[in-house]
């Protein structure tokens, strides 16, 4: 659990703008104790990335003039660690009066401190802010949001999950409804929330039941989405699962976990609501 007491934590402090470049604010966040308390061990029942979209991202070319681009981040889900978001933002603002000659020269220093703060490699793609790469998608499946439900206060539990035995269908569902917490200052995040499965059916009605119990829950968007999928694989007993959370814009980045029981499985890119 991260402590918000932690003196080198920013997140819910108030941080004055940097104006030089700065890696030593990145705050790396393990994984272990979060995975740990989902019975999970070093041999992990999914492969996946989690997807950040930087949208605030500029530096100063060799004249002096600003470069704004759209950043695309791919962390892979074996790193050990997760980047705290606002050190994130505060890192990626430092750069704004730095000086570089070239794109990829940008690049490669972003990708070394962020990589050395996840303690893995990450990659980044930088796009122009028209770039249509960035378009928002229209994602593919049933939207769960018209069943009818009886939300009920607490914390989400597996066992919300209906599952009709004896068959196995294939099918692709999302909801928009997914609202969690953040752990250190249970301030609110929102997102979509999409799964592709084959395995034994899910009562769609409890699954939208299940996905609305988040609202109370406190826990970083990459914690979520395992929890989701731990919970999901282990009652429908799954011949292959994918899922991905779309969590809207703070702070300039928006981030899209991806699990997959499939390592060739790739993520989506983004939805039009982030």
């Amino acid at each position: 659990m991260v402590s918000g007491e932690d003196p080198e934590l920013l997140l819910g402090r108030h941080t004055p703008v940097l104006q030089e470049y700065s890696p030593q604010i990145l705050y790396p966040i393990s994984r272990h104790l979060a995975r740990q308390n989902l019975g999970l061990n070093e041999t992990l029942p999914f492969q996946g990335v989690d997807l950040w979209h930087a949208y605030e991202l500029s530096w100063l070319d060799k004249s002096g003039k600003p470069v704004v681009r759209v950043g695309r981040f791919s962390v892979p889900a074996t790193s050990p660690n997760i980047v705290e978001s606002k050190s994130f933002k505060l890192y990626l603002n430092s750069l704004n009066n730095s000086q570089f000659n070239c794109d990829e020269e940008v690049q490669d220093t972003i990708t070394t401190d962020i990589s050395a703060a996840a303690g893995a490699d990450v990659s980044l793609l930088l796009y122009s802010v028209d770039d249509p790469a960035l378009a928002g998608m229209t994602l593919s499946g049933q939207c769960l949001d018209e069943y009818t439900i009886q939300p009920r206060r607490g914390e989400p539990d597996s066992t919300q999950l209906e599952v009709q035995p004896g068959t196995s269908v294939e099918e692709m569902l999302y909801s928009h409804l997914l609202r969690s917490l953040c752990p250190v200052t249970g301030q609110p995040d929102w997102a979509t929330v999409w799964l592709h499965y084959r395995g034994s059916p899910i009562v769609h009605s409890s699954l939208l039941q299940y996905i609305v119990a988040y609202r109370e829950h406190q826990e970083f968007h990459e914690q979520c989405l395992e929890r989701i999928f731990i919970d999901i694989s282990t009652r429908c007993d799954v011949d292959f699962l994918h899922i991905q959370a779309f969590y809207t814009r703070r702070g300039g980045l928006d981030i899209s976990p991806f699990r997959s029981t499939d390592g060739s499985a790739q993520p989506l890119s983004r939805l039009n609501r982030q």
